[in-house]
């Protein structure tokens, strides 16, 4: 399977006891999606998910075959992924940040650059254009299209930022 059909859920963390037990960095905003893995890629290979703990509210996955401190270290700071027609559903008008990032902004016929980043603020993401800071509200974004990695922006509503 490409990368580009794997979406990145998490990133893995140090190890955690001497069972082979690692700490897991969410990367997603659906955590509970890690409650029911069966099985998850580590770079681009699979691995047998034994068991998921919630303890503090941290997570940490122990996967079969990965009995030992020294194996589990391993696997540090290695992205995991799922396959895209895993990925949460979404409600309407609702766009994963992976699809945000690399879409071309545009002002009217001005191009205003492609979307870096997206910075979450609690109130609403901000979409990060080189230099420029574009908040995602309706009101300032009028067209998100990720089939064509598009997005407009009203000139007018930006203009007043």
């Amino acid at each position: 399977m490409q990368s580009e059909d794997k979406i990145i859920i998490g990133k893995i963390g140090k190890a955690r006891g001497l069972d082979g037990t690692l700490k897991i960095i969410p990367l997603t905003d659906f955590e509970g999606r890690f409650d029911n893995l069966q099985e998850i890629f580590v770079s681009d290979k699979i691995f047998q998910v034994e068991k998921v703990q919630h303890i503090g509210g941290e997570i940490f996955i122990k996967f079969k075959n990965i009995d030992s401190r020294e194996l589990a270290k391993t696997l540090t700071n290695k992205f995991l992924t799922v396959p895209r027609a895993e990925a949460a559903p979404l409600e309407d008008g609702e766009f994963y940040t992976f699809d945000i990032i690399g879409c071309e902004v545009f002002n009217g016929s001005k191009t205003l650059g492609k979307v870096e980043n997206v910075i979450k603020t609690g109130s609403n993401d901000v979409f990060q254009v080189g230099e420029i800071l574009i908040p995602a509200l309706k009101s300032v974004i009028t067209e998100i299209d990720i089939v064509n990695k598009k997005i407009i922006v009203d000139s007018a509503k930006l203009e007043e930022i």
